[in-house]
């Protein structure tokens, strides 16, 4: 049991606004559905508050229509000069999920601070120093407070040499030998899954080389039920500061409630900033505001096997949000017993994104392409070197393999030196679509620039120029809206003589309740002909279909093909995205392209066709 003879005070960084709407809902929550919550919380005596960074500077303009930096204006106006906002930063990656140029990350930290930030916590998931020494750079540049990251996680295998307290302090005691100006550091547990003799052991080791002036703060998840334990430790070590949430976005995949550890702490001589007694007020504005969002049990409900998959709360929601959307959730097991390979072979950096989404794309490409069969682009430049130094190395045969599929050489430079600096194809891509040329336009495309990606499907132009996709996840019963009580199958714009069996999916709504049914639509008039009378000759010049191979809705990415083309059986006619990684679409038969039925930027499921071959 804790306890001091001297009172302590621990500061509260509230995190419902940024980490818990990430987690919760990948961050696809309308600003105006929460900002009346968050002007409560500060009239409940919150002073410290997440808004902003993260898959929350994403999210706004890919999936929900709104400009990331006009809602972090509105939320300072909203909580007024006096309290701190703070934003989550990547090291080398920002905002973003690739390497960017340091000019893209000053660009970055001015907008941050411009519209709002006050506090920048910056983490690097391979804990590199030199990363965070670089990067941190720009933060304190800008005037905002620094707080730089020890990233930190509980290993699904054995070893003595990385994540243990020795290699956090270590971390620690080169951050602050390096020179660079720290104004606090964070331990970042994103996965929840640190023990707390880890976390004791390590804290009394940082709070015994950090000067006294300099807070220690402590960010763990709830996934494993092991947050409040974890900081009952940290505070025992000597942590200043904790991170928080409330009901209904809290524990699960979030911060535990911050009434569960006000609790835990009663007659420790330890207390939190905050006074309890008016929080529920929060609770019931977040209740109403989210009233019509459908919280899915995955990332509302503790799970222990976490601890054999450390992947971080802010992950799961919209991991799992997206495999349902693609059609593919029965396989969310089959990944997490993929995961413990994919963090050995890999060289062990920290769950925590874009190493998280790393490891996850690749243990999904694992269960469904057969394991390293397909090295995901981020993954096998992670094991290359492109991201910084592993702090194990990598499998060799792992590294051979992503070599030669992304057809890249191994790198020990550093990365920021060796990131395109994309601010001027950024602007150029504005310019030629008439679009105004200013800080906020260039890098809502510099940041959602990826790698070989098309610049029409680039999410800043889509959103600049009104294109923009909406794809909230709320209720059912407020998504779909059946006109009738029976089940019809919805036409393709265009009618295809299909040569076999379709399944599609038909949703019905009936006195309030929700039904999915699976149809199978059999060949034109092979209801009323017998098997024998319906085969199509081998002749048969009559178009057949291809389409995608994921059940769900993917978004189109390329077509590899055009009407003329002569294809083969396996050959790659298109790509679509799914769980945020390109996947090719083979064609199952071979002829000439007769029709293309879709466009780049398309969503699309496995009902509808994309192209007909004859």
């Amino acid at each position: 049991m804790i306890f001091t003879k001297t009172a302590k005070t621990i500061k509260v960084m509230f995190t419902p606004f940024r980490d818990g709407l990430q987690s919760s809902f990948g961050g696809k929550v309308r600003l105006n559905d929460y900002l009346p919550a968050m002007q409560a919380s500060v009239e409940a005596g919150i002073k410290h508050i997440e808004f902003g960074g993260g898959a929350r500077y994403q999210a706004p303009y890919f999936y929900l229509g709104e400009n990331p930096f006009e809602t972090m204006q509105a939320m300072r106006n909203a909580v007024g000069p006096d309290v701190d906002l703070q934003i989550l930063t990547r090291s080398v990656s920002g905002v973003t999920l690739t390497t960017q140029s340091l000019d893209g990350l000053n660009l970055q930290a001015k907008l941050m601070h411009k519209y709002g930030t006050t506090y920048d916590r910056n983490f690097d998931y391979m804990n590199d120093v030199e990363n965070l020494i670089k990067t941190g750079k720009p933060i304190v540049d800008s005037g905002m407070h620094h707080q730089v990251c020890i990233a930190i996680m509980g290993l699904p295998f054995k070893s003595n040499k990385v994540h243990t307290s020795d290699f956090y302090i270590n971390i620690g005691k080169q951050l602050l030998d390096s020179g660079m100006h720290i104004d606090s550091i964070c331990l970042k547990d994103a996965s929840g899954t640190t023990d707390p003799k880890t976390i004791y052991d390590t804290v009394v080791g940082l709070k015994k080389i950090m000067p006294p002036e300099m807070a220690l703060w402590q960010h763990t998840h709830d996934t494993a039920s092991m947050a409040v334990a974890c900081y009952m430790a940290g505070i025992a070590g000597g942590v200043d500061g904790v991170d928080l949430s409330i009901r209904p976005i809290a524990s699960g995949t979030v911060q535990p409630d911050v009434r569960s550890l006000d609790h835990a702490l009663k007659g420790t001589g330890y207390s939190l900033d905050v006074d309890v007694s008016k929080l529920h007020v929060i609770e019931d504005m977040l209740n109403e505001g989210l009233k019509d969002y459908a919280f899915n049990p995955t990332t509302t409900t503790a799970d222990a096997r976490v601890l054999g998959f450390p992947m971080p709360g802010g992950a799961i929601g919209p991991n799992v949000h997206m495999m349902v959307k693609a059609g593919i959730l029965e396989k969310y097991s089959d990944v997490l017993a993929e995961f413990p390979v994919v963090v050995e072979a890999g060289g062990a950096w920290t769950s925590v994104t874009p190493g998280s989404q790393q490891y996850w794309l690749q243990a999904f490409n694992n269960v469904m392409y057969g394991r390293w069969n397909k090295i995901e682009s981020g993954y096998g430049r992670a094991v290359l070197g492109y991201f910084g130094k592993t702090p194990l190395a990598p499998d060799p045969k792992v590294i051979e393999i992503a070599s030669e599929q992304l057809n890249l050489p191994v790198f020990s430079g550093d990365p920021l030196e060796a990131a395109a600096n994309n601010i001027i194809p950024a602007q150029d891509a504005l310019k030629e679509r008439n679009i105004e040329v200013n800080d906020v336009n260039t890098f809502l495309v510099l940041a959602a620039m990826v790698p070989g990606q098309k610049m029409e499907i680039n999410e800043g132009i889509k959103f600049l120029t009104g294109k923009g996709k909406i794809d909230i996840p709320l209720k059912k019963d407020e998504e779909v809206k059946t006109p009738e009580p029976q089940a019809q199958v919805a036409q393709s714009a265009v009618a295809i003589p299909f040569s076999g069996t379709v399944k599609t999916k038909c949703v019905v709504e009936e006195n309030g309740k929700t039904r999915t049914f699976v149809i199978s639509v059999e060949p034109i008039n092979s209801v009323s002909k017998s098997k024998e009378d319906t085969k199509i000759p081998e002749t048969s010049a009559e178009p057949k279909a291809v389409f995608s191979t994921f059940a769900g809705t993917v978004d189109v990415v390329d077509i590899l093909v055009k009407v003329g083309d002569s294809v083969s059986v396996g050959q790659v006619v298109a790509q679509i995205e799914a769980m945020k990684a390109k996947h090719d679409i083979k064609s199952q038969i071979s002829g000439t392209v007769k029709e293309i039925l879709i466009h780049i930027g398309d969503e699309i499921d496995a009902s509808q066709p994309i192209l007909t071959i004859a």
